[in-house]
């Protein structure tokens, strides 16, 4: 039996590693889940699936849990799961003796510290947050050398390089023969939209992603491609690969999620249905195969696949990573944090689609860059580019939608 923990369970990925457990209970078992604050969805998955221990990192968010859950069982504390509260009740539970595999899936730099106590304790990694490895990947590549650790990528674009490489191939350095490694990108929903129509985008259409269904903030980093610079980011790491050796292609039937093109003039792509337990089943159970639940993809049905080069112009969120990828050390930091500022002030609507990417080109330009020295410099260059992402923000005067936006406004 493999023990299993899921750190942001209660988001769309950690709801999909939930599923894929629960198809075999012979072969895993629910240790631990956790989350940051969500109390009633956290409740549920306690009382459906009696993990053995359960965590909430905002400390006010648990006390509110405790008493759901014993108002629920008639007063009488829960007898199969025990609450962990805090900001090392996460770190606390991907370092549990009983965890085999743990699931690293809370987003943004809030799922950090507990990604890297999972590398240092030798568990199975499946990274899902891909900000570890922007904010701090020499670090967690360097704990995973150290504690032992099995580093498997979740997000499906490394997943399915992971896939096409070499069965041989080691996570953190460049297989012999490979040639470069192609991204595909969606293009989000406002890939065929105008940059004019784009600038009065709102936040409920930036969510509606055409094919995957994600959490808000995510969503929009889909929308204005920050998601595949980020993406592209962890390539590097992840297999070993200078940022000129990883191209990004549009490709909106998200049924090719990625490929690899080798010295000898082949490209070997993984395909599947747009959906997330193909990933999470496949790492889990690496190096066996075991049903996800997915559907079966059809590619008559499917009739056609198109690529095609993203638009710079649209989307110059790509370029900013792109670029930080080239500048290393502690830019890509920088670059994340102004993004999650940017993209909640969005979400928040004190900023326009368009300024996100303004918004990051400002802090990373006033950054001093610098190298990953330890975790402090990155939580330091961290919490700094947050501060002048805010003040380049809420400096001025806040964003408001201009009156009758366009819903839906197509080229």
């Amino acid at each position: 039996m493999i023990g299993v923990a899921i750190l942001g369970s209660t988001g769309s990925i950690g709801e999909s590693t939930l599923d894929v457990v629960a198809r075999h209970p012979d072969r895993f078992r629910l240790v631990a889940i956790g989350a940051n604050r969500n109390v009633t969805k956290l409740a549920d998955q306690i009382a459906r699936y009696r993990p053995a221990y359960a965590a909430l990192a905002d400390e006010t968010a648990a006390g509110e849990l405790r008493q759901l859950l014993s108002h629920s069982t008639n007063g009488a504390a829960t007898p199969h799961t025990r609450l962990l509260a805090g900001a090392e009740a996460l770190t606390e539970i991907a370092a549990l003796s009983e965890v085999d595999a743990v699931m690293a899936a809370i987003v943004g730099g809030a799922g950090l510290r507990s990604t890297l106590a999972a590398a240092r304790a030798g568990k199975r990694l499946l990274l899902a947050n891909k900000e570890s490895l922007v904010m701090a990947g020499p670090l967690l590549m360097d704990a995973v050398r150290a504690g032992g650790a099995t580093l498997l990528p979740i997000d499906s674009e490394h997943n399915a390089i992971f896939q096409c490489m070499p069965p041989n191939m080691r996570v953190g350095t460049a297989s012999p023969g490979v040639r470069r490694v192609l991204l595909t990108a969606s293009g989000g929903p406002f890939r065929d939209w105008t940059r004019e129509a784009i600038a009065t985008a709102t936040p409920e259409q930036a969510v509606a992603h055409p094919n995957w269904v994600m959490g808000r903030k995510i969503s929009v980093d889909s929308a204005t491609l920050m998601n595949k610079g980020l993406e592209l980011i962890e390539a590097c790491l992840l297999f070993g690969l200078p940022p000129q050796q990883v191209d990004v292609v549009v490709h909106p039937q998200s049924i090719v999620h990625s490929a690899v093109e080798y010295l000898d003039g082949s490209v070997l792509a993984q395909l599947g249905s747009p959906d997330m337990r193909t990933p999470i089943a496949h790492a889990l159970a690496w190096p066996d195969r075991i049903a996800s639940g997915v559907e079966f993809l059809d590619l008559v049905r499917t009739a056609r696949l198109d690529f095609r080069a993203p638009d710079p112009d649209k989307f110059r969120c790509l370029a900013l990573a792109q670029a930080a990828a080239r500048a290393g050390g502690l830019t890509p930091a920088v670059l994340n944090a102004a993004n999650e500022v940017a993209v909640q002030a969005f979400l928040d609507r004190q900023l326009n689609f368009l300024d996100i990417a303004t918004v990051i080109e400002t802090v990373v330009a006033r950054s001093g860059g610098g190298g990953v020295g330890s975790l402090e410099d990155v939580l330091a260059a961290d919490a700094e580019s947050r501060q002048r992402a805010r003040e380049r923000i809420y400096g001025s005067r806040p964003f408001s939608y201009p009156a009758g936006a366009p819903q839906q406004v197509r080229q």
